[in-house]
């Protein structure tokens, strides 16, 4: 994705340039890149963080690793998983979550189309029922079920379906197949055929393949219910979005020079 928007993200005024990090353990680290700006002498830092609501590592963790925390038990935290906290001493401002664009909505229409081969103009069709499954985070129940709820009520309009279901297959539930499995059954009495789309910004073995996967295989009619292992990503709009809440950022005057 920063290969595709990079030339657009450069093309804004006041953005000098634009690198990506990751969460956790996998290199580069927020920590690696914001010293590696510090480094090349940038005042301000736009944050775009490629996450779907809002949860631990958007209101926790991130800020806690720029060095914006003082919660002693947050800190003490990463410091045992030995995830570096690096205070930047650009100042650093942070965009909106995905969630705030209405990208998901639009996405999840487009999966559930390519997978049932119908158009928009088609209209509805009562044989087909949507279930969305995705790793909530525990401190947020609320807000994710709400944002999950909000993403079915728009598909359920959008494509004319009539029956839907969230279920979790990740922290909310400890890393289970039952609720996924529960909410295809349930589904499964009430529509000829479950098409199952997982809301996660990219792939992951361990949620597509070993706990969505096997729950579907395991399922009383797995020939019923239709599932690509797929994400969120690859899709262009969410590199447009990028582009369009950075933009948005700068010419608003929320940040000064930007990355």
């Amino acid at each position: 994705m920063q290969e595709e928007v990079s030339r657009d993200l450069l093309d804004i005024p006041g953005v000098g340039e634009v690198r990506t990090a990751f969460m956790e353990y996998t290199e580069p680290s927020i920590a690696s890149q914001l010293r590696a700006f510090d480094e090349a002498r940038f005042d301000s830092v736009v944050v775009v963080p490629i996450l779907l609501t809002i949860s631990d590592h958007s209101y926790d963790d991130i800020p806690a690793i720029c060095g914006l925390s003082d919660d002693p038990e947050k800190i003490a935290e990463l410091q045992k998983e030995r995830i570096e906290i690096y205070p930047a001493q650009a100042s650093l401002d942070f965009a909106p979550l995905i969630d705030f664009s209405g990208l998901v909505q639009r996405n999840v229409a487009r999966r559930v189309r390519a997978i049932t081969g119908r158009r928009a103009e088609d209209g509805s069709d009562a044989r087909f029922g949507l279930l969305l499954v995705g790793y909530g985070s525990a401190e947020y129940e609320d807000e994710w079920n709400r944002f999950f709820t909000e993403v079915r009520r728009e598909a359920e309009r959008e494509l004319g379906i009539r029956h839907s279901a969230h279920a979790w297959c990740g922290h909310l539930v400890n890393y289970s197949r039952e609720p996924t499995n529960d909410a295809i059954e349930s589904l499964l009495h009430s529509v000829e055929r479950v098409i199952l789309v997982p809301v996660f910004v990219a792939y992951d073995p361990m949620f597509q393949e070993k706990i969505i996967g096997r729950a579907v295989e395991r399922c009383g009619a797995p020939e019923r219910v239709l599932y690509r292992r797929d994400s969120i990503l690859p899709d262009p709009e969410v590199g447009r979005w990028v582009v369009e809440i950075t933009g948005k950022m700068l010419a608003s005057g929320r940040a000064g020079a930007n990355l």
